[in-house]
């Protein structure tokens, strides 16, 4: 263990000092903040007036810019954990592995000092981003959590990040350069919002497409995280109306629909789930082998 977590700790320190890596993790999540706060932001409150005319402003404000956050969380927990792997991509080009198989270090521990950086850095990251949009929310007199709600917004996001972290270490596995590495993380920022439904509303996607894309990880880590952020201003925007209220939530992929079957947040935790404990097992094979 306390190899594993000198490893963790030296991975760690490897991604931090690396500025731009850090910023380039968020670059998507700050694309989309960035896209909704110039324009995109105002079509989606201004539709949702003419639909609830007798809603306020700031109640309509609110629950967009719940929607966007909780997309731009979702992003991060997948970009973050993916610039992580950019150590293992560095130590495998620059051939550092020769130097570890002499130490005292087996390629399991190797492989799990990896992989754990890559889940730690996704949760600070992912959670201070949570933190920070829920902290402008309140600051510009927005609604707040309830603290289940953020415990449970918590619980989904280490959810998301374990999933994503071993999805993305896969992926890595496949990387023998660091222009390689960088064209994965550009693709996986540009597309991984498209198919969590960050960019547009499930509603506004031709039934087909949603359908295949309310079957991926991605879509259900979005609807987990807007479950609680959205919960208590859904409630007020659609003055307690169920049949509304259900409307908006499979507008905005609160709830997902594939065919004719919309997946419970218990199926989506237990699909999460299973995405993690596969591509962990994947990874770690893969990335053993890649080991030598």
């Amino acid at each position: 263990m306390k190899q594993v977590a000198k490893l963790v700790s030296r991975n760690l320190a490897v991604f931090f000092r690396d500025r731009l890596g850090v910023a380039m993790s968020l670059l998507s999540p700050a694309i989309l903040f960035l896209l909704y706060a110039l324009f995109l932001g105002n079509q989606q409150s201004e539709a949702l007036m003419e639909r609830f005319p007798e809603a306020s402003a700031e109640v309509v404000g609110d629950f967009v810019n719940a929607w966007v956050f909780s997309g731009i969380i979702m992003m991060t927990t997948v970009t973050t954990g993916l610039q992580a792997m950019n150590t293992f991509v560095g130590d495998r080009v620059n051939n550092r592995f020769k130097d570890f198989l002499i130490a005292p270090v087996s390629r399991i521990q190797l492989v799990a000092g990896y992989l754990i950086a890559a889940l730690v850095v996704a949760f600070a990251v992912s959670v201070s981003v949570f933190a920070v949009g829920q902290t402008y929310l309140f600051l510009t007199g927005q609604s707040s959590l309830t603290l289940e709600e953020i415990g449970t917004s918590i619980a989904f996001i280490a959810l998301s990040c374990f999933s994503f972290a071993a999805l993305t270490a896969f992926l890595t596995t496949f990387i023998t350069s660091n222009s390689g590495f960088s064209a994965l993380a550009t693709v996986v920022g540009t597309v991984v919002g498209f198919l969590a439904g960050a960019y547009v509303p499930m509603g506004v996607l031709p039934d087909s497409v949603a359908s295949v894309i309310s079957a991926l990880p991605f879509a259900f880590s979005a609807m987990l995280l807007r479950g609680p952020l959205t919960a208590g201003v859904l409630e007020t925007l659609t003055a307690g109306s169920t049949q509304a209220a259900e409307a908006l939530r499979e507008f905005y992929g609160i709830t997902l629909t594939v065919g004719s079957y919309s997946p419970s947040t218990v199926v989506a935790v237990v699909a999460m789930i299973a995405t993690a404990v596969f591509f962990l097992f994947a990874s770690a094979l893969f990335l053993r082998r890649r080991i030598s």
